[in-house]
């Protein structure tokens, strides 16, 4: 299986998987503030802000990411 170069590629297929590459990110980002909030509710990592504000955040980046790119396949 031969790899693409990114300069030989369509440049709709670019920004497509430009857009999935940061969905994903920010999906990612959206489930460590989870998990850190879990921890912290379970005691096994110091509050220092609280879980509530990493929820808030992963809230904030999954409604921005969605927002700013839309759904993938619908560019």
């Amino acid at each position: 299986m031969r790899i693409a170069e990114w300069n030989t590629l369509p440049e709709d297929l670019q920004l497509v998987l430009s857009r999935e590459a940061l969905r994903r990110a920010a999906e990612t980002l959206a489930e460590h503030a989870e998990l850190l909030a879990e921890e912290m509710e379970r005691g096994t990592l110091s509050d220092r802000g609280g879980p509530d504000a990493l929820r808030l955040f992963a809230a904030v980046v999954r409604a921005t990411n969605d927002d700013a790119f839309g759904q993938i396949g619908h560019a």
